[in-house]
């Protein structure tokens, strides 16, 4: 059995070659094989590519994306580049896809295709034991479902994590982000990392959410499968808030005990992937960020402690899970940093980051967890220790 170790460097210097003089510093001798940059996104991508890679020894893997917020062991920042370098027991090969908005499928296959030649291995024989994904997408494309489906079309036991590259400015209209490959940096893309590993690793998820025990049925949906038209038979705005018992105008992520307090969730086992409605619309539907099918049933959510949940996480279940965890990737919903700053718990939710083993992740555009694409979740590809 083997272990992986990891190192992080943080910096807010606003030139690229000096960001990376620094973070590079701060690495030390530390010699990993994969390293990690979550970027503010108003940064020049590609001038902090190009200086990342003149600096770091041939042959080190570089991956990273934009970011709505950058975390490390000291909290959650803004304005920052949070490096994460990852060495050890285990061997990684990156696929890139492109053209995620025009062929999502395509672009997933192609980019797991590519990781796969890379480790030398055919998809059908990768091993669930050893072998795990990490994939991040360009958020702003809301292509995640589709680029699952390639990405897990012939091997379905790929356990995969991530989330999508991000941006300070939400507006999926006026919003945009990019992700670095090596010496590249694309947009409408979608990169797959397969790990190849002997030492303990888990794909894990946080949220903040407990089942009320009310339970809605999507009745009715328009064609792009994103807005509910009808829930239980009745106009979707209609229903949702007489199950909360608010008026339709109070269900919206501007006030708190609407869609913030009271998302949904879909339940698979013991597990409650959360799939949240987003905003009322004026026509009596309900716009939603996750693609819907008619007569699926959802369970209706209660927020808890998002703080005191992540500090748990932390401290009792990711032990539980991962033999002494020693290194972490980690992709926070943009929307639990939204919630936290309007509940005033911004604070006491970046303290809960300094309970986490090493770790370096960043505020993302939505979530990768097991095949599905969720929401207002912390995902997390943790490694550990044998020893």
């Amino acid at each position: 059995m083997g272990s992986v170790q990891m190192k992080t460097a943080r910096s807010s210097n606003p030139d690229p070659a000096q960001v990376a003089e620094e973070l590079l510093e701060q690495l030390g001798s530390f010699r990993p094989k994969l390293v990690t940059v979550f970027a503010e996104r108003k940064r020049d991508q590609r001038a902090l590519n190009r200086a990342l890679r003149e600096r770091l020894p041939a042959g080190i893997r570089l991956i990273g994306a934009t970011t709505n917020g950058e975390i490390d062991n000291e909290g959650m920042h803004t304005g920052s580049v949070v490096l994460g370098a990852l060495g050890g027991d285990f061997e990684v090969g990156i696929g890139l896809g492109r053209d995620l908005s025009r062929d999502a499928i395509r672009a997933g296959g192609q980019a797991v295709r590519r990781a796969c030649d890379e480790l030398g291995v055919r998809q059908g024989d990768l091993d669930s034991r050893r072998n795990l994904g990490l994939v991040i997408d360009d958020g702003f494309r809301n292509k995640k479902e589709e680029l699952l489906l390639g990405v897990l079309e012939k091997n379905q036991s790929l356990v995969l994590v991530g989330g999508g590259a991000s941006d300070v400015n939400m507006d999926p209209l006026s919003g945009s982000s990019e992700i670095h490959v090596d010496g590249e940096v694309a947009t409408d893309s979608a990169l797959v990392a397969v790990f190849r590993t002997t030492a303990p690793w888990g794909a894990l998820r946080s949220h903040a959410y407990t089942p009320t025990g009310k339970t809605l049925t999507i009745t009715k949906v328009d064609d792009s499968g994103y807005r509910a038209l009808e829930i239980d038979g009745k106009p979707a705005t209609t229903r949702y808030a007489e199950l909360l018992g608010i008026s339709p105008e109070h269900l919206g992520f501007n006030h708190p005990g609407g869609f913030v307090a009271h998302p949904t969730a879909l339940h698979v086992g013991h597990e409650y992937f959360m799939r949240s409605p987003y905003q009322p619309l004026p026509d009596g539907s309900i716009y939603f960020v996750n693609l819907l099918a008619e007569d699926t049933e959802l369970e209706i959510m209660q927020l808890g402690d998002t703080a005191e949940f992540t500090r748990q996480f932390f401290l009792e279940e990711l032990p539980r899970k991962v033999k002494n965890p020693s290194a972490l990737l980690l992709f926070q919903c943009g929307a639990r940093s939204l919630i936290a700053s309007s509940t005033n718990s911004v604070p006491a939710l970046s303290q809960s980051f300094t309970c986490a083993p090493t770790a370096a992740g960043l505020n993302c555009s939505f979530e990768i967890y097991c095949g599905f694409h969720i929401n207002t979740t912390l995902t997390v590809l943790a490694f550990g220790s044998a020893q």
